[in-house]
């Protein structure tokens, strides 16, 4: 479970309950990359840690798709040649 989040210019930290650290690159999730500090710094708990949630971004993340490595599902991917 989640327990807090920090943002630098590049990357989030996502701090688990058992003491893990998650660095998540911003690119991964468009929303936040795009967002202000501001709004950025406005998450909250959803599902007692289960996940993140940002109301002004519409964004939300679940740990577990963070620790599978699961960016942003609706990104567009690349097509194979």
């Amino acid at each position: 479970m989640a327990v807090d989040v920090v943002f630098s210019a590049d990357s989030f930290l996502v701090t688990i309950d058992d003491g893990r650290e998650l660095s998540v690159p911003l690119a991964w999730f468009p929303r936040l990359l795009h967002g202000t500090p501001e709004q950025r710094d406005q998450w909250e708990l959803i599902g007692r840690g289960e996940g993140l949630h940002w109301e002004a971004l519409d964004e939300d993340i679940s740990v577990a798709g963070l620790l599978a490595g699961r960016g942003d599902q609706n990104r567009t991917r690349p097509q194979a040649a």
